[in-house]
């Protein structure tokens, strides 16, 4: 059920009490208890055993920056069993409102993600763009001038788009070159601003993926005065992928209420896009931005999305 623009406004008092922004997507998670296990590792009741290898690796680029070459880091978690695998190409989100430097820096994975694909034989990428992570070069995916945080405007969120795009399709390249993955059998995935990526990383390679897989995609916050037409012009882009998609989003987002979501998601029907929205709910009080980590909830819709695109 979608929230009118009053309700979601209600949040946003509550944002500034928590520093969250009012514009741009977050890709991190809500605070809970840490798990004992080690990466790549899951408690099965009596201790922690290992469901996937993880690989911390470097992909080359065409970009240079300073004069030097740009590499970024790609974090693999390789199914236990023997490949080459198909594999998920998994994006990130951005940092909150983009006004704390430390927060580049802390490479992005999640093991909810890894878990589900890698059980299903999936190798899953997720690789960290310009200046995230550990990866070479300048993070500047739309700031304000002053880069005291990230620009609500149009021109220089759009440029931002741009340029993450660019590191995605980089990332592809190296990943689809790779001995241990199928690139025939390739699938476009992230959060968040992730989302928004994955979707119109599809439709700029059509021919390279299965499917893509959008959670609480967008690359505005609803808040910001562009967010309409940045988040629909990002989505536009993924109109050309003749393949279905799967869009998923949560009730009680922070940064984005269905009625937001579900308009950028007809406008890409309405483009020629192929897909399904689907919704969830969480416990009361719970943001719907971070479904991601409540593999409960999407699991089945997944698994059918899964099954419907290796087939087709």
């Amino acid at each position: 059920m979608s929230r009118p623009w009053l309700a979601w406004v209600g949040w946003l008092p509550l944002l500034a009490a928590l520093g969250l922004p009012a514009c741009g997507g977050s890709g991190a998670h809500e605070a809970a208890p840490r798990a004992s296990c080690a990466s790549g590792s899951a408690w099965d009741g009596t201790a922690c055993r290992p469901y996937a290898r993880r690989l911390e690796e470097r992909a080359p680029t065409p970009f240079v920056e300073d004069g030097r070459p740009v590499s970024l880091e790609v974090v693999l978690f390789q199914p236990l069993a023997p490949g080459p695998y198909p594999t998920v190409l998994f994006h990130h989100g951005s940092t909150g409102n983009g006004s704390d430097p430390t927060l580049f820096r802390r490479t992005y994975t999640n093991e909810a993600i890894a878990q589900f694909f890698t059980a299903r034989g999936f190798l899953v990428a997720f690789p960290q763009r310009r200046g995230r992570g550990q990866s070479d070069g300048l993070y500047d995916e739309g700031f304000t001038p002053d880069r005291s945080g990230y620009s609500c405007l149009q021109g220089p969120a759009l440029a931002g788009f741009e340029r993450a795009l660019q590191d995605v399709d980089a990332a592809l390249a190296w990943v689809a070159g790779r001995s241990d993955v199928v690139a025939s059998r390739l699938v476009s995935a992230g959060q968040s601003r992730g989302g928004a990526l994955a979707v119109a990383h599809a439709g700029l390679r059509p021919d390279r993926f299965l499917g893509a897989v959008n959670f609480v995609g967008g690359w505005l916050g609803e808040g910001c005065v562009d967010a309409v037409a940045v988040n629909r012009s990002a989505f536009l882009r993924g109109a050309l992928f003749e393949r279905p998609s799967l869009w998923l989003y949560g009730d009680n987002d922070s940064f984005y209420s269905l009625a937001h979501s579900r308009g950028g998601f007809e406008a890409f029907l309405a483009a020629g896009g192929q897909g399904s929205f689907r919704t969830y709910s969480r416990a009361p009080g719970l943001n719907g931005h971070f479904i991601i980590d409540e593999p409960a909830l999407w699991t089945a819709d997944l698994d059918a999305y899964l099954r419907q695109v290796d087939q087709d």
